[in-house]
Formats: structure tokens, sequence, C-alpha cells
């Protein structure tokens, strides 16, 4: 008999954005906002030990969840929007607000309706990695056991 152990797993960077902000540069990568300004699916996610554990992705849901979800990136005021879309998980649409620094972080408030973002005091901080025209990745570091994980989110440009 095989058991399958299934942890519950919450992305290091909620806290880490809030803590780090100190070290965080606030100077702007604006030819790679450029980039990626447009609507986006996020076709993939994954990471070590996938079949095992359950990464709780945002503070919002299971991160298979997010497949097929839409995203819009607007680069000239970093505003934006999110729809999770999955007809096997509960649909949650939010406005965003996001950017990416000279240091390669992408910088995302998930906010609530009526809600200004300078009022949100936690957001993620995740890796750009992997940018071309039609694709991009963002990568997320979760805490299992003790050690670190990367899960990555892989986008492909919509049209």
């Amino acid at each position: 008999m095989v058991a399958t152990l299934v942890f519950a797993c919450k992305s290091a960077s909620s806290s880490t954005a809030s803590t780090e902000a100190t070290t965080l540069s606030t100077k702007l990568d604006k030819s790679t906002q450029v980039a990626i300004k447009g609507n986006w699916v996020l076709t993939n996610v994954s990471y070590p030990g996938s079949d095992y554990i359950k990464v709780n992705s945002f503070d919002l849901a299971d991160s298979k969840c997010f497949i097929g979800s839409t995203w819009n990136f607007i680069s000239n005021n970093n505003k934006g929007t999110m729809a999770l879309t999955s007809t096997s998980c509960t649909s949650f649409t939010s406005p965003i607000v996001w950017s990416i620094n000279n240091q390669g972080l992408f910088v995302l408030k998930i906010l609530d309706a009526g809600v200004k973002a300078k009022k949100v005091r936690d957001g993620y901080l995740l890796k750009v990695a992997g940018l071309t025209e039609n694709s991009f990745q963002l990568i997320d570091n979760i805490s299992v056991g003790g050690q670190t994980k990367d899960v990555t989110y892989q986008f492909q440009r919509a049209n």
C-alpha cells in the first residue's frame, strides 16, 4: 500500500515582500515591464514534489487552479487584472498592481475591490525568468519541510 502525503504549503513571498521592502530596489526595469504588457494566460505551474505537495498560490487557491488563468499587465500605470477561470475551482477576479524592479523581481499586489494599492501592506516577490516575445516565467519560493523550493508559473501571450 502506498500512502500519499499532502502538505499545504504557503508562498514565502507574501511575508518576504513586507520584510524585505527596506532592501528592495525601487528603480524600475521599464524595458522588461513594456515587454510583458498585454494579455497572458498562465499555462503551467511546476515545482518539485508536485504529486505529493499542495501549494496555496498567492494565498488564494491551489496552484493548479491558476492553470488557464488570464492576466492583463498595463505597463504605463503598473495596473492590471487577474482571473482564475478553471471550472474545477472557485472563480476569482481581482485588480492587481505590479512592477518589475532593476533586480529582476516582479512585485505583485492583489487588490480587493475599491482598495487602493497603497493601503495593501502584503504583496509577493517573484523572479522574472525566460522572457521572450511570447512567454515568460515567474518563480516563487516556498518552504517545504525547512527547505526552499521553486514554484514556476509559465505564461504564454494570449492573442
